[in-house]
């Protein structure tokens, strides 16, 4: 019997997602509902037509009451509180919540309470939650009898995650700092508006725009001996999609620019295969569009100053690789069962 799953907040991530699940074909998982605020109408025809991702291969039409996504119908609901929603009714197993707005344990509940057995928050997690996972590092940990209401971090974090771990595995890692060079997004303004960050105020697409990111210090929650070790900012820049990590961190023992390509591409090839990637081409951002690894090395660009001070650039689609991982934290969940 496949897994019946429901995405709660169909923006930017949540089309993603399942853009993501159909381009899979996956029998075993199926889509059986959409809560969001907007009509059916408006939801099909985004997911359809993407700026950003082109349009949709498989057809989508819109009915009075859902989307048709290549021939089969999914209900669309309008419930603000997930409470409300009827997930007991429609027999679903796991809430993909992808609103930004229920991050903690209560708002997971909530889902519970309707009736889903899971949820997996597509967005950084309030400390109270069951746990927060980035595949391909620390999924051994999970406790099916323990992790109801999980985080599938940031789309930051699981591209820092790789690389903090591959360098700390190899040589060892002191501390870091990064910047992530990234698209802006829906927090920001298209014009000058009110925001509580003064920065993210300005209009996104005039402006390189500073502000903070949570994802380094989140590198601690799944590479725990890593806590306390990283810390970063962000800078926003004038890209719809697309962003890079640019991380420089000390590490315990003398190394090489050799040396630190040669350990990613053992990883990439290895253990990390499907997560990260080792890039040997003169590429730009537009290039990674549609790239489902969390972390793309741009090996050209790795360096080493005297032995201990390294700096590595990687690639990440924001959107498409993000939503990429929520699919495959979700395989993995039903794989150790529900």
């Amino acid at each position: 019997m496949a897994t019946r799953i429901a995405i709660n907040g169909f923006g930017r991530i949540g089309r993603c997602v399942t853009r993501v699940l159909e381009s899979a074909k996956n029998a075993d998982i199926q889509l059986v509902a959409i809560n969001d605020l907007t009509d059916p109408a408006t939801l099909a025809h985004l997911l359809a037509f993407d700026s950003v991702h082109r349009t949709f291969a498989t057809p989508v039409e819109a009915a009075s009451d859902g989307i048709v996504v290549g021939g089969r119908k999914i209900p669309i609901f309008a419930k603000k509180d997930p409470a409300e929603l009827p997930w007991k009714d429609l027999g679903v197993d796991i809430v993909m919540e992808c609103t930004g707005v229920f991050r903690d344990k209560a708002g997971g509940e909530k889902h519970i309470a309707a009736g889903a057995k899971r949820v997996i928050i597509s967005a950084p997690g309030e400390k109270d939650i069951d746990g927060t996972f980035c595949v391909g590092i620390n999924t051994d940990g999970y406790d099916a009898a323990k992790h109801r209401i999980i985080s599938n971090a940031s789309c930051t974090t699981n591209c820092l995650a790789p690389m903090a771990k591959v360098l700390h595995d190899t040589f060892g890692l002191l501390k870091g700092h990064m910047v992530t060079v990234h698209s802006y997004t829906n927090d920001q303004n298209l014009l000058d508006l009110p925001h509580k960050d003064l920065r993210r105020a300005r209009a996104a697409a005039l402006s390189i725009i500073p502000t903070t990111t949570g994802a380094a210090t989140a590198v601690g929650e799944v590479l725990p001996e890593l806590k306390g070790r990283l810390d970063g900012i962000s800078m926003r820049v004038p890209t719809p999609n697309v962003s890079v990590v640019d991380l420089a961190v000390i590490v315990d023992r003398k190394t090489s620019k050799e040396e630190v390509n040669a350990a990613f591409k053992a990883a990439a090839d290895g253990p990390l295969k499907g997560i990260l990637e080792y890039s040997t081409a003169e590429l730009v951002s537009i290039d990674f569009r549609g790239n489902p690894h969390s972390s793309i090395v741009d090996v050209p660009y790795t360096s080493v100053m005297d032995g201990d001070f390294v700096k590595v650039l990687a690639w990440y689609d924001n959107e498409w690789a993000y939503s990429s991982r929520c699919v495959d934290l979700l395989r993995f969940i039903v794989k150790k069962g529900l």
